[in-house]
């Protein structure tokens, strides 16, 4: 499949990259961002994705987390994707910000006219892993993700769902019972219907219950003073007493003045990295 290089900058010794590709599973052309370390130029490395939150595009996570140092020390390719299909011309797809475009939920839609193209899920599951390991130095074998509020409800259910494909998995201030939240219950009820089992089959906190085992060690960084977690939004007691029921490590940690933003994510960045390269380079 075909890659076009959107731009390319140096960044500690590595490259941060954007390309654009024709989807297969979406039927849209796609972007996604790609840190390439130093030591990609002499071996594989192992890959971590990170999935964005709610409007965001690929370019959020890459310009604004301040990742990059991390990631090179680590050796570590960082893949950041685009949040949902784009320009599909679906009605209704550009009249909210909490759905349609930049709001895929990293769900694969059920219900017409979403069904066609908004099959995020899959995309980041199979279609973008295939991508970045027929084109770039990535050892297959050892992945893992993490992501931000929408991102960090993507990056649980891609764990849960799929035991031992990523090595670790963590979270800023994620969804973690979408079936219970407004944010959810409209982006579920317009991309899966009315069965509250297809909903169920995409919540972190009903996933964690049905876990096979407790080899996956969570890391959560929220924010106190989220207005989304006092609205109601994040619910992660609810995935916490979940995890705590079936003997799963978590680690939560609320953190102290810490909004939903990119100044939040930036702070504690480095720390998620290296949880990640504890499991990555092992």
């Amino acid at each position: 499949m075909a890659l076009k290089q959107i731009s390319s900058n140096k960044c500690f010794e590595g490259f941060q990259k954007v390309f654009e590709h024709d989807s297969i599973e979406l039927k849209c052309k796609m972007r996604f961002g790609i840190y390439l370390p130093p030591k990609a130029e002499i071996g594989k490395c192992p890959v971590l994705y990170w999935l964005s939150g709610l409007t965001c595009t690929e370019q959020n996570f890459i310009t604004k987390s301040g990742f990059h140092q991390a990631a090179a020390e680590h050796g570590l390719i960082v893949v950041a994707p685009d949040t949902s299909p784009r320009g599909c011309n679906i009605e209704g797809e550009d009249e909210s910000w909490d759905f349609g475009t930049g709001a895929g939920f990293y769900v694969d839609a059920t219900e017409e006219p979403w069904k066609t193209n908004y099959r995020m899920y899959s995309y980041i599951k199979d279609e973008l892993p295939k991508l970045i390991k027929a084109n770039f130095p990535a050892d297959s074998e050892r992945m893992s993700i993490f992501g931000h509020s929408m991102g960090g409800h993507g990056a649980l259910i891609l764990a849960l769902k799929n035991p031992g494909k990523y090595k670790s998995v963590s979270a800023f201030a994620p969804i973690c019972n979408p079936v219970q939240c407004p944010w959810g219950k409209k982006a579920f009820g317009g991309y899966l219907g009315s069965d509250l089992t297809k909903w169920e089959a995409y919540d972190a906190t009903h996933l964690v219950k049905s876990y096979p085992d407790s080899h996956l060690d969570i890391l959560i960084d929220q924010g106190k003073d989220d207005q989304f977690l006092s609205a109601g939004q994040l619910l992660p007691d609810n995935f916490i007493a979940a995890c705590t029921e079936r003997k799963i490590p978590v680690v939560f940690r609320l953190q102290q003045a810490s909004t939903k933003n990119y100044f939040f994510i930036a702070t504690f960045v480095n720390d998620h990295i290296r949880h990640h390269a504890k499991y990555l380079n092992a």
